[in-house]
């Protein structure tokens, strides 16, 4: 159910014709019914998509659970009323060990005012829309059109364009960056025969705020891709991150060996549990999951490598390549406990990547896709752009900067302060 709820001379004052944004418009024309309707059609599509989830009794891991408080999500034309369909989602993260949670692209929890236009469109594009859909969709989407036109569309699109060639070729010499996460994100171009490979890197800066810090077209996540990407990076003034995060199958890590050799290497558990479970049969996989758990989540190094062990001892003679995905590995795999205990939770997984992507690695599954590379990375660029306004911190944010300072951390405990042994001044 959905009230928008605005006094009209407010709204004429600052969201009539000229006065506001095109997205508040949309909204007086027709958020009433439509906001509430895609609202539920977006939880129907979730829990239709893992329908065939089930617990050990049969029950549906993935339900409806009635609705959520009403809350109110400010425009300039005034407060809309919004009561969200929940969700009951009892799903486990291999990687994390954390309970799934159903989160609404279109509203998010923590969403206080309208998406933006900004956000809107380059989702949509890389869904595989073209310009000329994007009238209709929206329509669809939003309640109404109007303003809207394959014209505007257009301009909104070369603009973003120029955009992301500006962000490709900003100076990186005054931002340092301590941590990386990298992965390789696909998306299908329409007018090609090859998909669009997005490179993309995203960073923990000394103060501990994540940024984007490249977004590029690469060619099958191949390390001269890679290689260039990071090239570029450090000839616009980037300094070697002291940590880099991705997945054990990406060409960046010989990349990486090469432009950057100091910094140090991190795979990335959730990809590295995929491909554990994918060398084994199903009816290994609830055993394998927790058992990875037990390597990923102790406490230190020492009961880590205990669990690598016994994950060898159980699985090792039937399932050989399965437990070689692991121990050939440990090194990178537990590189995580040489830094904060805080940051562990960022460390084990790529998932600021994965989170801004997900929606887009779903559906572009079953999409054309955008029309052209230029246009998919300019979308791909918009799309990270406005999430990242909305990504936190990392935790213990001050000790970002210790770790750049080569401060010593043992099993996630600090032990040594980069100044500890530094020679005493003159007196």
């Amino acid at each position: 159910m959905l009230k928008v709820v605005h006094d009209e001379s407010e709204a004429n004052a600052t969201g009539g014709a000229g006065g506001g944004s095109l997205i508040d418009e949309i909204v007086r024309d027709g958020a009433r019914r439509m906001l509430a309707e895609a609202l539920q059609a977006e939880v129907d599509a979730y829990i239709a998509r893992f329908a065939d989830e089930r617990d050990g009794n049969g029950h549906r891991l993935v339900v409806r659970n009635g609705t959520h408080r009403p809350r109110e999500v400010l425009t300039s034309a005034g407060a809309v009323e919004v009561t969200a369909p929940r969700v009951n989602d009892k799903r486990v993260d291999a990687a994390t060990g954390e309970r799934q949670r159903f989160s609404s692209a279109i509203l998010p929890p923590w969403a206080r005012k309208t998406p933006k236009i900004t956000e809107v469109l380059p989702l949509l594009y890389l869904h595989g829309l073209s310009s000329g859909d994007f009238v209709p969709a929206l329509g669809q989407f939003l309640g109404s059109a109007k303003g809207l036109s394959s014209a505007v569309i257009t301009k909104l699109t070369e603009t973003w364009k120029a955009e992301q060639r500006a962000f490709a070729e900003r100076d990186l010499s005054e931002v340092d960056f301590v941590y990386l996460w990298t992965d390789g994100i696909h998306v299908n171009i329409r007018l090609e025969e090859h998909k669009l490979c997005l490179l993309v890197m995203i960073g923990v800066r000394a103060d501990g705020r994540k940024e984007l810090v490249a977004l590029a077209d690469g060619y099958r996540e191949s390390a001269e891709s890679w290689a260039d990407l990071l090239r570029d990076c450090k000839r616009r003034g980037m300094r070697a991150p002291v940590l880099a995060v991705g997945d054990g199958a990406l060409g960046f890590w010989g990349a990486l060996r090469e432009v950057f050799p100091q910094t140090r290497q991190q795979r990335c558990w959730f990809h590295k549990s995929a491909n554990v479970l994918a060398a084994l049969p199903k009816s290994a996989h609830p055993g394998a999951k927790k058992a990875l758990a037990e390597i990923w989540g102790a406490e230190d190094r020492s009961h880590a490598l205990a669990a690598v062990q016994a994950f060898d001892a159980t699985y090792g003679a039937k399932f050989p390549k399965a437990v070689a995905k692991i121990t050939e590995d440990v090194e990178q795999l537990l590189a995580f406990y040489d830094y904060p205990a805080q940051h562990w939770v960022h460390l084990r997984t790529t998932n600021p990547i994965e989170s801004t992507f997900a929606t887009v690695r779903h559906r572009t599954k079953v999409t054309k896709g955008p029309g052209s590379r230029a246009a998919g990375l300019a979308m791909a660029f918009k799309l990270i752009d406005a999430a990242q306004a909305r990504w936190r911190a990392v935790n213990a944010p001050e000790l970002v900067a210790l770790v750049r300072a080569d401060a010593r951390f043992v099993n996630g405990k600090l032990v040594e302060r980069p100044d500890e042994h530094a020679p005493p001044s003159a007196a």
